[in-house]
Order: structure tokens, then sequence, then C-alpha cells
């Protein structure tokens, strides 16, 4: 099976699922929920430019159902922070049920060259994430830096939500609405494969420059509210974070 995933949520993730333009400024409150098949591998290096001819297909497979309204979006990208025996490549999709994503999965396991070299000598995961927190501009883009972050939940948090969205929601909102960013969601797994209630922060910046625009509204915000943040660092468990970096190659959303 060629689908690849966004490398960080061991990734995802992860995982990033696209949206509507409109979207892109609405309020801090929960949406419907949308779902994203994140698939991930590690691939020999020798074989990095027969995993990429593999890559194009799957791509246009996605660019044929995302146009007939089976998934919502869809990327492919390569991990920049990569760590040995971790994930290289990884390609996702999103879609607004299960169902549409396990249909959609079909047609990608039962392409030509799902069991393709490359991919039969690599390491592989694949992960379901689901998310109600999340903005993005309608288009195509090829200039993505897809960063992820990973935390549990710390013991005895009940309200790590409502944190979230106090505090990240509005800015990661603003940043998308200014351009910065492509898309974020904030996501956990739908089909656990790791601890309950890990948090996935999923945004892909609009360029390198995007990255530090990030990192700037983070170290803004926390200046000027500081007990907020310091309640977000509270009730999230620092003990095994971990961050990835890679580059989207193409993406593509609604």
């Amino acid at each position: 099976m060629r689908i690849r995933s966004i490398g960080a949520l061991a990734l995802l993730c992860a995982f990033i699922i696209p949206i509507t333009a409109d979207r892109a400024t609405a309020q801090s409150k929960e949406k419907p929920t949308q779902y994203t098949y994140v698939s991930e591998w590690t691939v020999p290096r020798a074989m990095w430019a027969d995993y990429l001819k593999g890559e194009a297909a799957d791509n246009d497979l996605m660019k044929k159902a995302l146009s007939d309204g089976a998934i919502t979006g869809f990327g492919s990208f390569a991990v920049l922070t990569h760590q040995e025996g971790e994930p290289t490549h990884g390609t996702w999709f999103s879609a607004s049920s299960v169902s549409n994503i396990l249909k959609f999965l079909e047609t990608l396991r039962n392409a030509p060259d799902a069991t393709a070299p490359a991919l039969a000598a690599a390491k592989h995961w694949d992960f379901i994430v689901e998310s109600h927190d999340y903005a993005g501009h309608s288009g195509t883009f090829t200039n993505g830096y897809l960063r992820v972050g990973r935390w549990a939940s710390r013991p005895g948090s009940s309200d790590t939500d409502a944190i979230l969205r106090a505090t990240m929601v509005p800015l990661l909102d603003k940043l998308v609405a200014d351009g910065a960013l492509h898309s974020y969601t904030i996501d956990k797994e739908n089909i656990h494969t790791g601890p309950l209630g890990t948090v996935f922060l999923v945004i892909i910046a609009n360029g390198p420059e995007g990255i530090d625009k990030f990192d700037a509204a983070i170290e803004e915000a926390e200046k000027a509210n500081p007990a907020a943040w310091a309640a977000l660092r509270g009730a999230l468990d620092e003990k095994d974070h971990t961050d990835s970096l890679s580059k989207v190659s193409l993406m593509s959303q609604k």
C-alpha cells in the first residue's frame, strides 16, 4: 500500500486536516469532526527516487478523489529532522467521515504500485486521527513546511481542550488569516495506537518564513498572557514531548 504520512505522528503526524477558506477566520469553537489518515515510511536512502515515483502516482489518485468529493484534502512530505529508524517520508488524506477514509484507502491499497519494492523494503506506520479545531486556506501548495508537536495530557487534567481553545487556537487562527500558515489542526487519535489523551499540534507553514512567524507568535503570546500559557503548560506533560519538521512537496485542500 502506497499511502504514506506526515512523519510526526509518532507524528502526526499528522496530520493535517484541510478546510474551506472561509473557516480560516472562524471563532475558536469546536467544529464538525474531520478525520485524517496518516501513513509514514522509513525508506532506504538508495530507494528514495523509486519511492517518489510511486508517490507521484498516489498523488494523481488523490487529486481525482479530491475533485470527486471523496476526500477533502491530501499531502505528501519528506522528513527534515530524520532520526535513525524513524520515518523519512509520508502522506496524508482527510475526509469528513471514517467511512470515506476507509473507502478511499481501498483505492490506494488496490493501486498497481501498492507493493512496489521501495515500499516492501520500508518500515511502515499508519494512523487515523480526528480534529475539532482546525483552519486553513483552499488551494494547492508546494512550499509548505510541516511541523508536528506531540504531547501527552498531564494525569488528572480534564480541561486540556478548553485551555487549548483559549490559548493556542486563537493564535493559530490569526496566523492562518494573516497568511503565515497554510493550515493547522489539533488532533487526537481516533484509532488509538498510543496513550489516550495524546495531543498532536500540526501546522503547515507558508514557506520557511512561516515557521519563524509561528515561533515569534508563541513567544509574544506567552509574554502577553503568562498565566494562560502557564495553564497550558500545566495541562500538557512535557516529559515525552517530541517535535518533527518536514518539507511538504505537495498539498491540496478544499
